[in-house]
């Protein structure tokens, strides 16, 4: 018993060790997200597909593109919520540049910001919504995605 308590205060002793000289200590689970196709219906009548991870659950969303240094173009993540919500995302932890789509229930982009690599300032969606796209800075603007555009939902099923 008692080498038992001596081999667990020295892993006691070691994770704290690790944790207090700023080691992140991260289980062997897989991060891979499911991946679909998501076609954006612009104002011009043309679209165009974005492959998007899907982030579903709360720990899926609350990491997103954390530590990713690269997200190549025409990728992306959608954040999915159960219900309609003012969002508010930041990008701690995440070392590529992105821009962000606020995506209401119906589809339609309500509001596109770009956002900073490592910024703890909060992008909030100015009216409630369902959906965030992540993907790469200026890819919305390059692909001349606008306000008013919208997303096929086809995704969900």
């Amino acid at each position: 018993m008692k080498k038992k308590l001596s081999y667990l205060f020295l892993i006691l002793v070691i994770l704290s060790g690790a944790v207090a000289s700023g080691i992140t200590i991260t289980s062997c689970k897989s991060n891979k997200l499911k991946t679909k196709n998501i076609t954006i219906y612009k104002a011009d009548s043309t679209t165009i597909n974005v492959k998007a991870e899907l982030a579903i659950t709360p720990d899926e969303r609350s990491h997103g593109f954390m530590e990713r240094k690269n997200i190549p173009d025409g990728t992306g993540m959608i954040f999915i919520f159960e219900k309609d919500q003012i969002l508010s995302f930041w990008m701690k932890n995440t070392p590529h540049p992105l821009s962000i789509a606020f995506i209401d229930s119906k589809g339609k982009i309500r509001n596109i910001y770009d956002m900073k690599p490592f910024s703890l300032e909060s992008i909030e969606s100015t009216v409630s919504v369902r959906y965030a796209l992540e993907v790469p800075q200026g890819w919305f603007a390059k692909n001349n995605i606008n306000i008013d555009d919208s997303i096929s939902l086809d995704f969900l099923e």
